[in-house]
């Protein structure tokens, strides 16, 4: 009898009868959980690849590449499919019929852009340069200064520029109005160039080839040593070099060494004929102040625009050279100076009064520098969350000069 009892207490337990059942039941509820651990899995991978494309598509339809934030988040565009939404622009000139009928998206010829300030005094030399750059597909925009852009007509390129009017404007007046990054980013450099440039011996495409190959985000073309005016010296030309990043000065109030890391011994260009790329005038066009037209202070700043260290981001290219002229045109006479001549003066009368125009420009020049250098400080010290990204240079300079300066132990 006792053996037929634990027979049938082993049966039960098997069968999940001796727990009541509890068994059995969870033995049941296994296939049920795997369904739903295979539903959750499938809802995770399809949320996951979504937010993938979405991300992609972001960065296709930004020109920068990075993800596009739409106004539509607020509320001003939410009215229009996203897909119809286009916000940004260009200076492709576009005719007013076409006789083909394609719907394919139009396909940008040129590629890079140059804007020039003008004046009519300054024809003969703007002409020069203008035809060297059309025919190497730029974009060409003038900005005339002096308001007379009938007496260009003639030129036989003139139909296919861009010409904006406004009299008395600086080049960098100009750019912060005309040359938005929205607007220029299909273009991957822009020159914006003075037009007092002699072009003999520079030649665009092997000047672009150059930037490129070198990783220069921010470049000059290098002067002629025989220029009429030179401010910095390494903006001068070095005969045996295709291009250079920095300069060695022995004499004078400013020092240049290998110990140098920043203007203007190394990152530096003018900005009589300045080149970016196309990220790095996105970060230069919101370091232009709108009301500081002079630009003056903005070129030693320029490498915080190189997109990363600006020792070697930053270059002049020495195959490629110009001639700086040195004419001063905004409200002045527009003759020639010489290196030991002094520019000849230009006055105009204002209520009776004589104006030395040029000294006045100067002078607001000047107040202008010191206004953006106050800015500059302002900013630094008012935005708790930014770091210089060269002060670790700085200190590592000192603690490098400072060790060279220590006396030797005598042994």
């Amino acid at each position: 009898m006792t053996s037929i009892k634990s027979l049938r207490w082993l049966m039960r337990k098997k069968s999940g009868l001796s727990d009541g059942g509890k068994s059995s039941f969870k033995m049941k509820q296994l296939p049920f959980l795997a369904v739903l651990c295979t539903i959750m899995l499938f809802i995770v991978y399809r949320t996951t690849k979504y937010q993938y494309h979405q991300e992609e598509i972001d960065k296709k339809w930004s020109f920068w590449g990075q993800p596009k934030v739409y106004p539509s988040t607020s509320g001003k565009l939410k009215g229009l499919p996203r897909g119809i939404i286009h916000d940004n622009s260009d200076l492709e000139l576009r005719p007013l019929w076409s006789r083909s009928n394609s719907r394919s998206k139009a396909v940008y010829s040129n590629s890079n852009l140059l804007a020039v300030p003008v004046g009519i005094k300054q024809k003969q030399n703007v002409d020069a340069m203008v035809q060297k750059f059309l025919r190497e597909n730029f974009t060409i925009i003038l900005f005339h200064y002096d308001g007379n852009v009938d007496g260009w007509w003639n030129l036989d390129w003139s139909s296919k520029a861009i010409h904006i009017v406004a009299r008395n404007q600086t080049k960098w007046w100009f750019a912060k109005r005309f040359l938005h990054p929205d607007i220029v980013s299909i273009y991957d450099y822009i020159f914006l160039w003075d037009e007092d440039l002699g072009v003999e011996h520079f030649s665009p495409s092997r000047y672009v080839e150059i930037i490129k190959r070198e990783g220069l985000e921010i470049s000059q073309p290098a002067l002629d040593p025989n220029s009429t005016e030179i401010h910095h010296k390494i903006t001068i030309r070095a005969r045996t070099k295709k291009f250079h990043r920095r300069v060695y000065e022995r004499r004078g109030s400013t020092r240049c060494s290998d110990l140098s890391e920043g203007p203007p011994c190394t990152g530096f260009v003018e900005g009589m004929a300045p080149v970016f790329s196309r990220s790095a005038w996105y970060c230069t066009w919101h370091l232009i102040q709108n009301d500081l037209v002079h630009g003056w202070g903005v070129d030693m700043k320029l490498g915080y625009c190189a997109q990363g260290d600006r020792t070697k981001k930053v270059g002049v290219v020495d195959s490629e050279y110009v001639f700086h002229q040195g004419i001063q045109t905004l409200g002045g006479s527009g003759h020639r100076m010489t290196k030991v001549s002094k520019p000849q003066r230009t006055t105009m009368k204002q209520g009776g009064v004589g104006i030395d125009v040029r000294t006045e420009i100067r002078r607001q020049s000047t107040w202008e520098f010191e206004i953006f250098k106050e800015r500059w400080n302002e900013a630094i010290a008012a935005d708790k969350n930014w770091v210089d990204p060269f002060k670790s240079d700085q200190r590592r300079i000192r603690k490098r000069r400072d060790t060279q300066r220590l006396p030797k132990n005598n042994i």
